[in-house]
């Protein structure tokens, strides 16, 4: 597939290089289109070592090629993260005035908006008005994300996270018959995992990390950003799945098409995981559970003492252990084979085995369909766009190593390989 990625000039346009990488590594053939003042915020030299492509910056480059016509027939998707107020408003009064704006209107192919701008420039009456226009004539807008923006403003103006952005985009070329790598523009399926197998299936994602409280200002949890699961997620839904996301204290966009359960707890997480099961075809429990919670909740704030020789004194906190969720899940599905179920295990070696030894030992013990094995640091994985994980199916010695790649790499090579079991296994999403 053939991408224009216009930048415009913004902050955030250090996060369009995240969202270059995710489409390069897809496979597709993407030429960045930065404006003039883009380019004051991240380099040319850096748009051209990640696409691999010359950059195209003014409509005074390469004129034989007649680039501000050519780049936006030939495209097969025009996407444009971040999305300033002021780009937004020239394109919806179809002004020419760079190259980007030129390919916008030569473009016959999807486009896609990101917007990121302050609170108060989005919800202006002049952006809305030229968002509501933009859409009118069939430009996919996405809504910005809320959280913290440029210095200490927070609410909604933050751009995306690319992994969404990604997302829609293949959304955006799906529903236009254009061809993602693997997918033939005809419909035709080829048998290598295309982006439209996962059609009518009903998954079901867990992400995040459960926070088991201690008091009302205290809790028990983990480094997990939830990143992982919500690019599992995303990846489901561009392929065509419903797909239900139980998020565990994870501050990111939903990815859209999504449908999103917030819990806390991992007792909260068992429990919208029971309810949200009846006709799901495949559990990925991607969240970090806490292994263990307080006994006893402190309806106050724990004080510290500061009587004489007090000084270090600490409270002492008994904790239970929380239930093992994935395994009780396939306890409860017996010897059948329905839904397929997908364990995540975060792993570090230590004297008694590496990485894939503790892996192993784990999915015997879980019983699961899939383990992905997650190598896991201070510095490592937790947080991180990249990460390098071994995929493990019972009965194989061999494992499949994916990585170091993006969140949404390894996505797409666990819903390959839940593909392959659906295929490959007998019944294994049978009867769903």
């Amino acid at each position: 597939m053939r991408v224009v990625l216009g930048v415009s000039g913004g902050i955030a346009a250090y996060k369009a290089a995240l969202l270059l990488r995710l489409l390069t590594e897809a496979g597709h053939e993407v030429t960045v289109v930065p404006t003039a003042a883009a380019l004051r915020f991240v380099g040319e030299p850096t748009w051209a070592a990640l696409s691999g492509r010359p950059v195209a910056t003014d409509v005074w480059s390469s004129v034989h090629e007649v680039p501000h016509v050519r780049l936006g027939q030939e495209a097969d998707l025009v996407a444009v993260a971040p999305a300033t107020a002021d780009l937004l408003a020239r394109a919806a009064t179809g002004q020419a005035d760079d190259l980007l704006t030129n390919t916008l209107l030569t473009a016959r192919c999807p486009v896609l908006m990101a917007p990121a701008m302050h609170t108060e420039m989005w919800t202006h009456p002049a952006t809305q008005a030229n968002v509501s226009l933009l859409r009118e004539r069939g430009v996919h807008v996405l809504d910005p994300a809320a959280g913290r923006l440029t210095g200490a403003d927070t609410g909604p103006g933050r751009l995306p996270e690319p992994e969404a952005i990604f997302a829609a985009a293949l959304e955006c070329v799906a529903g236009h018959g254009v061809a993602s790598p693997g997918v033939a523009a005809s419909g035709a399926l080829p048998p290598d995992g295309p982006p439209a197998d996962l059609t009518g299936r009903h998954v079901l994602v867990s992400a995040g990390g459960t926070r088991e409280p201690l008091d009302p200002v205290r809790f028990l949890g983990n480094r997990s950003s939830g990143k992982q699961g919500y690019a599992l997620a995303a990846v489901a839904a561009a392929r065509g799945a419903r797909v239900t996301l139980v998020s565990a204290n994870a501050s990111l966009p939903v990815p859209p098409g999504v449908d999103v359960v917030e819990i806390e707890t991992a007792l909260e997480l068992q429990d919208a995981v029971r309810e949200a099961l009846p006709g799901v075809d495949v559990i990925v429990m991607a969240a970090a559970v806490a292994d263990f919670r307080p006994r006893a909740y402190q309806d106050n704030k724990i004080k510290k003492t500061h009587g004489p020789g007090q000084e270090d004194a600490a409270p002492s906190v008994e904790l239970v252990r929380n239930p093992d969720i994935l395994a009780g899940l396939v306890a409860d599905r017996g010897t059948g084979r329905t839904p397929l179920i997908v364990g995540f295990a975060a792993e570090t070696g230590d004297d008694s085995g590496d990485v894939l030894t503790h892996a192993r030992a784990k999915l015997e013990r879980k019983g699961c369909d899939l383990l992905v094995a997650n190598e896991v640091g201070r510095d490592v994985t937790f947080g991180k766009d990249d990460s390098l994980v071994h995929l493990l199916r019972p009965g194989q010695d061999e494992a499949r190593t994916v990585g170091p790649a993006s969140k949404t790499v390894i996505a797409a090579a666990v819903w390959d390989e839940v593909v392959q079991l659906w295929t490959a296994v007998p019944g294994v999403g049978a009867g769903q």
